[in-house]
């Protein structure tokens, strides 16, 4: 078996595995970061999204081995464990961007991604960043909302 080795949640990672592991199934089987969520295997709903070298990617089409040397990060790494929730985890509270909360993982993944590379993002641009992410509950009124708040709190002299 191939050997892998990355960074996962800032920490190093290595480990042999089948070349035809997904990244999904690497998080949550292997390493035990169950905040990823499956929900389609087919790349369509976004609840797997994580961050690869800081890009937002759908982990359920991504072998493992595609991302040997890189830097993942997940819904358990974006914020530090001892320290506050993210900006865009404390807007989709504040917000009320979430209901059952199967795809707020993903939600926020991307939103976060969305925010690195896009500080002030329009309304636009916010909705574009989440189309390849899918709610079944909340009608993304509020999960927008929340990615504005979190705008508004990580760059608040910009507007």
């Amino acid at each position: 078996m191939p050997a892998l080795e990355l960074t996962v949640n800032g920490q190093p990672v290595r480990l042999d595995l089948p070349p035809t592991t997904l990244l999904v199934e690497l998080l949550r089987r292997r390493l035990g970061l169950t905040g990823t969520h499956v929900g389609c295997d087919t790349a369509q709903c976004g609840a797997c999204t994580v961050h690869v070298d800081g890009q937002p990617v759908k982990s359920c089409s991504v072998l493992a081995l595609q991302v040997q040397g890189r830097s993942v990060t997940t819904i358990e790494g974006l914020a530090p464990a001892d320290g506050p929730l993210h900006p865009v985890q404390e807007a989709f509270i504040a917000c009320h961007g979430l209901q059952c909360g199967y795809c707020t993982p993903g939600m926020v993944m991307a939103g976060a991604g969305l925010l690195a590379r896009c500080p002030r993002p329009d309304e636009a641009e916010i909705v574009h960043a989440l189309e390849g992410n899918l709610c079944r509950c909340t009608g993304y009124v509020n999960i927008v909302a929340a990615v504005r708040a979190a705008a508004d709190a990580m760059a608040p002299e910009a507007r």
